[in-house]
């Protein structure tokens, strides 16, 4: 029996060699690989997990880590802009899609963002911010109530609950009277949900669709990584609201109760919201929406000036970190950042740097509370550099504040559903609206005061004295951030 054993380890004794060699294949073919169309920060981490587990890190970054969507994706979007010319030609030569006076220093970042995103600023605008989550639930559902021929939702997160129940009410009641309504949700960020809210909506006649679903056997399914973030609505191609906020009860996390920032808005620039709506609704369905009373004549409802600016894996740039960016050299006086997450990339934290080098009031606006560990963790391990630089760090108490949005001077306001992360960056399909008006930014700074009251101030001296395991843990994170 012992020489059987033997003579067959004998015989086989080339595998653990043949095995060896082949992890350093991976490495070195993965050296080559890996880098291709990707920043420094996340081609490091990707190697160092390569480099420590070649073959289980090969097929996690097969699985998740290439940051560009399946090349079906990007040639349907080239299709859909040649099917809505036609739209955008009439919509262009209407007296009401006016192009604003701008100052020269505002101007840049305008051409920028359309330049990114292709679509204008637009003036004539009427902008509301919602602060108050359950009230911004009622909202929507009042102007889902009063809707005549369309309702469009796209959320990252939708369930049928008690928070929701009035918008679901008012959709079936939408359906009932005529009125086509659309819903998009995404597949893995309503995983669990889209069933029983599909259950409940199409038999009332809710056109419901998954955003990039996942399977193993399906040609045209989502990588699990690559996900539509985006939350917006629009009604009538009248009525437009996006923000940081999904259509789920506040406490849907046990112990955490989330706060968001929603913004409703009217005029010509809904008609751009509606755009990024429809070429959504036509990569999962493959319907082109480009009826005239989808994007209807424009009315001019009120003086701001503003711009959406979408970004994701099917574009060619990283808009929303670019713009991020730019705001932030551009800024005179002072800055003030709210995100639920925030992992910079080297871009995003030397432009923070100058920014207060430059005399800039840097202020960054984050939850104590966690709602992801490792998120949390990588997140924090920031703060010590973030403090040395001179940005002054308030950690909101009680709640998890989950909004993001970026004042830039008395100037500018962005509000949207990014994170100040890599994987809003890359990864998400996301979502921004830009406001060039010193109303809206004042507004939006009444918001972010109500935050500093309800925050308390991180100093240098408490960061530094927290435990060597935290430190550990945080750093390690911090290694991952990339993958994030």
């Amino acid at each position: 029996m012992f020489d059987y054993l033997y003579s067959t380890v004998e015989q086989w004794h080339w595998l653990p060699t043949l095995y060896l060699a082949s992890e350093w294949v991976v490495r070195l073919v993965m050296l080559f690989w890996v880098p291709t169309r990707r920043s420094p920060e996340a081609a490091k981490g990707w190697l160092l997990l390569i480099f420590f587990l070649p073959w289980l890190g090969m097929a996690i970054y097969w699985l998740i880590g290439r940051p560009y969507a399946p090349r079906w994706r990007i040639e349907r979007i080239k299709q859909l802009a040649v099917a809505m010319r036609p739209i955008g030609e009439r919509l262009r030569k209407h007296p009401n899609m006016v192009h604003p006076s701008l100052t020269p220093e505002l101007e840049t970042s305008v051409t920028l963002a359309e330049n990114m995103g292709r679509l204008p600023i637009l003036g004539g605008n009427e902008v509301e911010l919602l602060g108050h989550y359950q009230a911004s639930i009622e909202q929507l559902a009042a102007d889902i109530e009063h809707a005549q021929h369309h309702v469009h939702l796209l959320y990252y997160i939708f369930q049928a609950d008690e928070a929701t129940e009035p918008v679901l009410t008012a959709l079936e009641r939408a359906a009932q009277r005529g009125v086509t309504c659309r819903v998009l949700v995404d597949a893995l960020g309503s995983r669990s949900m889209s069933r029983q809210l599909f259950a409940r909506l199409k038999p009332a006649g809710v056109q419901c669709h998954e955003m990039m679903p996942t399977g193993l056997f399906s040609l045209r399914a989502a990588r699990t990584d690559l996900r539509n973030h985006r939350k917006l609505a629009v009604i009538d191609g009248r009525i437009g609201y996006t923000g940081s906020q999904n259509l789920i009860r506040s406490e849907f996390k046990e112990g955490i109760t989330y706060e968001e920032m929603v913004v409703r808005v009217t005029g010509p620039v809904v008609n751009t919201l509606q755009f990024v709506f429809a070429s959504d609704w036509d990569l999962e369905t493959e319907e082109v929406l480009d009826s005239p009373e989808l994007f209807p004549d424009p009315h001019c409802t009120g003086a701001v000036a503003a711009q959406v600016l979408p970004s994701g894996p099917t574009y060619a740039i990283q808009a929303n970190q670019r713009i991020v960016v730019s705001l932030l050299h551009g800024a005179r006086h002072r800055i003030v950042m709210t995100t639920p997450y925030f992992i910079p990339d080297q871009p995003l934290f030397v432009a923070l740097q100058i920014a207060v080098l430059r005399g800039v009031e840097v202020h960054l606006i984050v939850s104590e509370k966690e709602d992801q560990f490792l998120v949390s963790q990588a997140q924090k391990s920031y703060y010590e550099d973030l403090l040395e630089v001179g940005v002054k760090i308030h950690l909101f108490q009680k709640k998890f504040l989950h909004a993001k949005h970026l004042t830039i001077d008395d100037q500018i306001a962005l509000i949207g559903s990014s994170n100040m992360d890599i994987r809003s960056f890359v990864l998400n399909a996301e979502i921004s609206l830009l406001c060039y008006d010193q109303e809206v930014t004042r507004q939006l700074h009444k918001h972010q005061e109500r935050y500093f009251a309800r925050s308390r101030a991180l100093t240098l001296e408490e960061w530094t004295q927290r435990g060597y395991l935290p430190r550990l843990t945080q750093n390690l994170a911090r290694l991952m951030s990339p993958l994030l």
